[in-house]
């Protein structure tokens, strides 16, 4: 990468580390923790330029995509191995500024995560239909890649020129996997497979890979944009395509288990880890999974007694998700639906909370070639105002679709759940552009899933058919610590996970074979939403019972929003130490 895109870099990390408040003198361990987390800023963002582009940060290029080939990754490793040795020389207890607390437990939860799981090898034998494969991320990244202005055409023809390269460094990746003896398992490749198909079969304006030229008004540009999809993009997605179809399949591996590739077993528990930044073993996520949906049930039929004169929850639950009277007569009305429970949350939500964000949220349905098996997913408004945050619903088939959840998704998604949290970070210019812009799914998941319950308290919901759709929301998060477990380390079978989460929730039979096949190619991640939820609710309760009548619920979920997405351990701590302050 050229150098002057290191310095533009350096210079991002400098400036928004300069627009903090002014402090007294820094302690020797403030001034260490800030250098550091500058320098590994810095890096990260030339090793990830596509994240300047999801986040909007202004006043840099973008024309890079990561370097994706082995030797890139293993001298990256190299570095994350010198960082976090010498973070481990710094005693977090002479860290004198708050802010800096927290940014230090962020840069060690950034380098400790990754290189657990490094135990997963997932660079060589990632084949995902879901949001870690990267023809989703870069089909995303790619329709908000800037037009517009001369500079902003000259990096996008440069980035996505780059992109052939990118997916033979993809193809090589998976050989060698295939060579050690890690691959993916066959259901999740024919997945991909048949997303590239819809891909590759419509017209040129109708790919999201030629985003930039249906966006911008330059004829030069659309014609030379154009010609770089047609002549270089699609022949290098359709090379992927038929080495998936001629190659790989054949080799991938038949078992859904990761504990069936090299180092299986230690690799799942390292997912767990990194995703929900707590060290939970394998057999206790089992085992609080069956507690939880044990208690969930018996919240849901309370309301079925209550409200729906039955104690059958399960066939309440079938019938909420099949009757006709619970499905949407089309996708407008499905999009709607949720867009009307958005509106409601922006209007009664802010009674919770001191800090709000600025930046707006939408909703919008997936593009064609992901909604059949895409969830729900929230991606980040840009910082510098130009773009909203997005939350993409699924109008797949919204015939066949029940209304009984969509109210608690979009509470999670959007307010108070990601988007709140999310933009809430992006906009703190007080803290380290770490705790901006930096995630982990253990808090991020967990916020949102905390925040289907706190949609509870602020009355959010529309009636008792979606209060039960949230605790079945509920009830799909604590099913996943049970099948997440199953299938990756208690030899569960695709039918027998996919069998348990219709059992227990109103998941539909389609959206419950998604939700597994997504568990099955990206293991551990699931699990993050309830453990992240318990320890932020644990967290609460424990500020309520010491405080007593002093404790505030605004003033609680500033002090769990305004350092950005912090490992768990360290919210505990903080929370238990401003509970004992007050």
């Amino acid at each position: 990468m050229k150098k002057s895109w290191l310095v533009a870099v350096l210079a991002l990390a400098a400036a928004a580390c300069n627009q903090q408040p002014q402090q007294p003198a820094a302690q020797p361990s403030d001034a260490h923790v800030k250098a550091l987390a500058d320098t590994y800023l810095a890096a990260y963002l030339e090793r990830n330029p596509e994240l300047i582009t999801q986040l909007g940060i202004p006043g840099h290029r973008q024309d890079k995509l990561i370097d994706n080939s082995l030797d890139a990754l293993k001298a990256w490793e190299a570095r994350e191995d010198a960082w976090l040795t010498e973070a481990k020389q710094i005693d977090p207890a002479t860290i004198s500024a708050p802010p800096l607390r927290a940014t230090y437990a962020i840069l060690r939860e950034s380098l400790e995560g990754p290189i657990a799981l490094r135990a997963c090898r997932n660079e060589i034998w990632t084949v995902s239909q879901f949001v870690n494969a990267w023809q989703v991320a870069d089909g995303y990244l790619v329709t908000i890649q800037p037009v517009g202005t001369d500079d902003a055409r000259k990096d996008a023809l440069a980035r996505w020129g780059l992109l052939p390269k990118f997916i033979d460094n993809e193809i090589a990746n998976l050989r060698e996997g295939i060579k050690q003896g890690y691959t993916a398992p066959k259901g999740n490749v024919r997945i991909t497979i048949d997303q590239f198909n819809t891909l590759l079969a419509g017209p040129l304006s109708a790919s999201p890979f030629d985003s930039p030229s249906t966006r911008d008004k330059d004829p030069e540009f659309k014609k030379s944009f154009d010609a770089l999809v047609k002549d270089q993009i699609n022949p290098a997605l359709k090379k992927y395509r038929d080495f998936l179809v001629k190659e790989y399949l054949p080799a991938a591996r038949e078992s859904i288990a990761v504990s069936a590739n090299p180092n299986g077993a230690a690799c799942y528990d390292a997912t767990v880890r990194y995703f929900s930044t707590l060290p939970v073993p394998a057999d206790h996520v089992h085992e609080l999974g069956l507690k939880k949906v044990d208690e969930i049930a018996a919240e849901m039929k309370d309301i079925a007694d209550k409200s729906f004169h039955t104690s059958d929850v399960p066939a309440l639950l079938k019938k909420l998700s099949t009757d006709k009277q619970y499905l949407f007569k089309d996708r407008a009305a499905l999009i709607a639906y949720s867009q009307a429970a958005l509106a409601r949350a922006k209007e009664k939500a802010p009674a919770a909370f001191g800090l709000w964000p600025k930046a707006d949220v939408i909703i919008q349905p997936y593009p064609a070639f992901r909604e059949k098996n895409g969830p729900n997913e929230y991606n980040s408004p840009a910082e510098d105002g130009s773009r909203p945050g997005v939350f993409f619903i699924n109008a797949y088939q919204a015939e066949k679709h029940s209304r009984v959840e969509d109210e608690s998704t979009a509470f999670h998604e959007t307010i108070p759940g990601h988007h709140l949290q999310g933009s809430i970070a992006l906009e703190n210019k007080n803290i380290h552009p770490l705790g901006r812009y930096f995630w982990n799914s253990g808090y991020g998941e967990g916020w949102a899933l905390y925040a289907e319950r706190l949609s509870d308290e602020l009355h959010l919901f529309s009636d008792d058919v979606e209060r039960l759709g949230m605790l079945s929301d509920q009830q799909l998060r604590a099913v996943r610590l049970v099948v997440d477990s199953g299938i990756h380390t208690k030899n569960w079978t695709r039918k027998q996970a996919i069998d348990y989460m219709l059992a227990h929730t109103a998941e539909n039979e389609h959206d419950a074979t998604a939700e597994i096949d997504r568990y099955i190619i990206m293991p551990g991640q699931a699990t993050s939403y309830m453990l992240g939820a318990i320890e932020i609710r644990k967290a609460r309760d424990a500020a309520q019972q010491s405080m007593g009548s002093r404790f505030d619920i605004k003033s609680f979920h500033d002090r769990v929003l305004e350092d950005g997405a912090v490992p768990l351990t360290y919210l505990k701590q903080k929370i238990a130490t401003w509970s004992q302050s007050k």
